[in-house]
């Protein structure tokens, strides 16, 4: 049986039911990009011939993990106590090799076991090296680049003159400084010429070293200058970081015996407790049944998931990622509706009813949007009453106006559509980095956080304006790269790419390249608001949330539509959810 959630709270005299509705469902076409027509309305519909989702309920349902109970509690804790002894062994040690214990163990996944000992070394190391000039002057170009990475990181204001003295003339410096000063490079702000240098030599060094065989294919190093060389580090999504390097690091034997089983049962008990939260997720999506009533639409509960787990995978987010994942699968149904389902003058009144948020105003509604604005207006509703009762804040106000920002600004793109507008770059990014869906994601990732008080909720809001804008910026700008040839293959409105092409001449390689280097140059400006945003465990949780809504963007569209295209996601889905890492007895 099919239960709307909370209709009955909610709406007790408008339980859809199947009987009446004019759910339209497309023709059969071979062609990518199809119109579908209602029979008992005569309205023409698009349709975008979505596949299907790859994962079926009673599939998700049926998965297990055995990495729970007290008996894995009770080892990762022993194990814990080991890696503290081994950081403060090393406390008073060679500073870089405290560095690279740090950096090893965020690389590992594994650094939120030891944040106050972390905070610790990065103290020391800035006290005792990165304050004066004659301290840092002493200092190996391994020790200033890696520390210089791990400092910004971490919100220490370390200037980047202490680059500089880092020109041509040090190209015979080892692999491995060359390496650590290309990371750092991405960690820059706005106008830091010093470290765009530093990125342009390092790359031209790191790419001459793995083209002409100057360092063996079978080490570690080989592995970590490739890996580097298509991403770097600050751009990569941790979760799926650590799996990599754990891989890499079993064939290399290259980490500590001990972390290297704490990570690995780590990650499969954390693993387990992602499964848990997923399958939740699912009993709760075959209950909107919306994947058979708006057919026209995406599912992709799963891959909604991922995206939660790439946000933030720590075990204390568990009910985030249940909450982020109802928000995603709502946004691409909605998004759907905009972009392929809708007729103007419907969109009109859905978008309508968001702003006004009154139930009672459903009846304004054809069918299908009964059953949309019916489902996303309770799970919304029931959001903000766990948050109140849980909490005591109130929060909905918040959530109605990021919802209906997303649903004015999906409109917008509808009268573009229809009236077959070509906006400019800087019109389309006002809108699109709205529509995209950013800001209403975040606003959830506001509440789901450590936050104590509504001051301090107005006080994020106020602080994080632009971390928000950027985060989203970076995600559009990917989403476009990505997915932009099989939408306007569909038909769909321009995208960046071409708003681009349209306004400039430029060829679609010269926009897309453009559209690059604007990553690369919001990706400064985000760096810069993180930094200068004030420490406090609640912000720093949501400015991890935003920095890696940025970093699971570059993942998911780095090769393509890693969100539309189920099948381009599957490995990853099987490898971070699915699969436990192999090695532990």
């Amino acid at each position: 049986m099919c239960l709307f959630p909370c209709s009955i709270l909610y709406y007790k005299n408008l339980v859809p039911t199947t009987r009446g509705f004019n759910v339209c469902k497309p023709l059969c076409s071979s062609k990518p990009t199809s119109m579908a027509v209602t029979v008992a309305e005569s309205i023409v519909r698009r349709s975008a011939n979505y596949e299907p989702s790859l994962w079926s309920f009673d599939h998700l349902q049926s998965l297990l993990s055995k990495y729970i109970g007290e008996d894995y509690e009770a080892r990762a804790d022993s194990l814990k106590e080991a890696v503290k002894t081994m950081i403060i062994q090393k406390v008073m040690g060679n500073p870089l090799k405290r560095l690279e214990l740090v950096d090893n163990l965020q690389r590992l996944g594994i650094s939120y076991h030891f944040e106050e000992e972390i905070n610790q070394v990065l103290e020391m190391i800035y006290d005792d090296y990165f304050k004066t000039q004659d301290q840092w002057n002493r200092m190996d170009m391994n020790l200033k680049a890696l520390g210089f990475r791990l400092l910004r990181q971490h919100g220490y204001h370390v200037p980047q003159h202490k680059t500089e003295n880092v020109k041509g003339d040090d190209i015979d410096i080892d692999v491995v400084g060359m390496l650590n000063l290309y990371e750092a490079s991405y960690h820059s702000f706005e106008d830091e010429s010093i470290l765009d240098d530093i990125r342009d030599l390092t790359t031209k060094f790191l790419k001459e070293s793995v083209d002409y065989n100057k360092i063996d294919k079978s080490s570690s190093l080989w592995s970590l200058v490739s890996h580097a060389l298509e991403l770097p580090l600050h751009w990569r999504v941790p979760r799926v970081e650590a799996k990599w390097f754990i891989e890499m690091c079993k064939k290399t034997s290259m980490i500590n015996p001990t972390l290297m089983e704490l990570a690995i049962l780590d990650f499969n008990m954390v693993q387990a407790i992602h499964l848990q939260d997923l399958k939740y997720s699912s009993r709760w999506w075959r209950n909107t049944c919306w994947d058979k009533k708006l057919s026209f639409s995406r599912d992709r509960l799963v891959e909604n998931f991922l995206w939660t787990v790439g946000v933030t995978y720590l075990p204390k987010f568990s009910v985030g990622r249940k909450t982020l994942t109802k928000v995603g699968a709502i946004i691409t149904t909605i998004d759907d509706v905009y972009d392929v389902y809708g007729t103007l003058d419907e969109l009109q009144q859905f978008t309508d009813v968001t702003i006004r948020w009154d139930i009672n105003s459903i009846e304004e509604l054809p069918d299908y949007m009964k059953i949309c604005f019916l489902g996303f207006y309770n799970a919304i509703n029931e959001i903000a009453y766990d948050t109140l009762t849980n909490t005591g804040l109130l929060i909905l106000p918040y959530l109605k106006k990021a919802w209906a920002d997303l649903c004015k600004s999906y409109l917008v793109e509808a009268k573009w559509y229809q009236s077959g507008h070509t906006p400019t770059l800087e019109e389309y990014l006002d809108n699109a980095y709205t529509s995209i869906s950013g800001p209403v994601i975040l606003m959830h990732c506001k509440f789901l956080t450590s936050v104590t008080s509504t001051q301090e909720i107005l006080r994020c809001i106020e602080t994080t304006d632009h971390i928000v804008r950027y985060s989203s910026l970076i995600l559009r700008l990917a989403d476009d790269l990505g997915t932009s040839s099989d939408e306007m293959a569909r038909g769909d409105n321009p995208k960046s790419i071409q708003c681009y092409m349209h306004e400039s001449g430029a060829t679609e390689d010269e926009a897309r390249s453009y559209m690059k280097s604007l990553i690369v140059k919001i990706w400064k400006k985000l760096n810069e608001e993180v930094a200068d945003t004030a420490s406090s465990q609640y912000l720093q949780e949501f400015v991890d949330c935003a920095t890696n809504l940025a970093r699971m963007a570059q993942f998911t569209y780095g090769n393509g539509d890693g969100y539309g295209r189920s099948d381009m996601t599957k490995s990853h889905i099987l490898s971070l959810l699915f699969n436990p890492i192999q090695g532990l007895h």
